[in-house]
């Protein structure tokens, strides 16, 4: 580094990751990709985690979360505790029986949060409030990417193909059972079972019965009171990530990746995901060229639909007859070095450290508020 480098200030970033919900260690995992890979000859960093319990403390810095012995990581509850950033980014200490401190103020956010209360637009919110710019969509690119039912509602009703589903709300299961089954019998069956307001295949499972959908509903119940059941698609999961492009650039799709996993797993569980090894990613996806250029232009599609901002990863299902469904779209995709919308970036031509850089650019880019 060279003395012109050394006195340049860097930008403050706050990296937040935890949270209260059952996605807390996969965010950790990604906190500590990022922790990792981040330039600090560009960038400050403030590590803020959020426990269980939803309390803000101050976190150890360059600390990887990883997997070990089958134990989920989770964020040490003995940091100093932090008030919520308020007043243009401030951050503030709480220590125990002293006078609270300022930590000083931040330029950017990047909250590293998957699921409820912090994918889903309220992170965001609290930001938007306090004036503070973040990396990621918006509130309501977030909360609608969140909730798979009013997603695909957007995704319909932008054009794209979606796939039948049924909708089961808890007053739904709860007073008319009957007409719940029904609805989801003429779906055919196996169908897959999911929390509607949930992700990294938290809750999901497969029911080819009436009595497993039965037992698959109170499971997704576990995370959601709001239940999504899908009628199964026959083919190949493919996905892509969607960068947002700076200036008045249309985003740009990466490569698309085909999802490989071994007979072991009937479906792409969290299991296959964070703790199996057996599971690999094919990019390019072994697609003809006419359909790779057009699940990029829908991924695209879909990442406007939603009015999304920085990036996010668009899944598909391309059946033998050739046709593209598109399953989902994640606001706040996995963000491990390993994880699926990093490698699709990589493989394209953005490594990992130069897609962080990105994101914060980005974010510094926009203003905080309607945009």
């Amino acid at each position: 580094m060279n003395e012109q480098q050394e006195s340049r200030p860097r930008v403050r970033v706050a990296v937040v990751f935890g949270g209260r919900n059952s996605e807390h260690a996969v965010s950790l995992m990604g906190a500590g990709g990022v922790l990792a890979a981040i330039d600090r000859s560009k960038y400050e960093v403030v590590p803020i985690g959020i426990a269980t319990d939803g309390r803000w403390v101050l976190a150890p810095d360059g600390q990887r979360f990883e997997i070990e012995g089958g134990e989920l990581p989770a964020v040490d509850e003995s940091g100093t505790t932090l008030a919520l950033p308020s007043d243009n980014g401030r951050i503030v200490a709480l220590d125990a029986g002293r006078i609270p401190t300022t930590l000083g103020q931040v330029d950017v956010v990047f909250p590293l949060l998957h699921g409820a209360y912090g994918e889903d637009g309220t992170i965001q919110g609290l930001l938007e409030m306090a004036g503070v710019r973040y990396v990621g969509s918006g509130v309501l690119a977030s909360a609608v990417g969140m909730d798979k039912a009013y997603m695909k509602t957007l995704l319909a009703g932008a054009g794209l193909p979606v796939g039948p589903y049924v909708v089961v709300r808890d007053r739904d299961w709860r007073l008319e059972p009957e007409r719940v089954i029904k609805d989801v019998e003429a779906l055919g069956w196996p169908v897959f079972v999911k929390p509607s307001r949930a992700g990294s295949s938290q809750g999901i499972s497969r029911a080819d019965d009436l009595r497993e959908l039965e037992r698959a509903i109170e499971l997704a119940r576990e995370h959601d009171p709001k239940v999504l059941v899908e009628a199964a698609i026959e083919g190949r999961e493919i996905e892509c990530a969607v960068l947002e492009s700076p200036g008045d650039e249309p985003p740009a799709a990466s490569l698309p990746g085909e999802i490989v996993i071994n007979d072991d797993h009937e479906f792409y569980d969290f299991t296959a995901k964070y703790i199996g090894s057996d599971t690999s990613l094919a990019v390019p996806a072994d697609l003809p060229a006419a359909a790779s250029d057009e699940l990029r232009r829908m991924a695209v599609a879909a990442f406007e639909a939603l009015g999304c901002e920085g990036l996010a990863r668009v899944d598909f299902f391309y059946t033998p007859s050739g046709e593209l469904i598109v399953n989902e779209i994640n606001t706040m995709p996995g963000f491990t070095a390993t994880s699926m919308a990093p490698q699709l970036w990589d493989a394209t031509g953005v490594p990992y450290a130069e897609l962080i850089d990105r994101m914060i650019q980005l974010a510094l880019g926009r203003p905080a508020g309607l945009r």
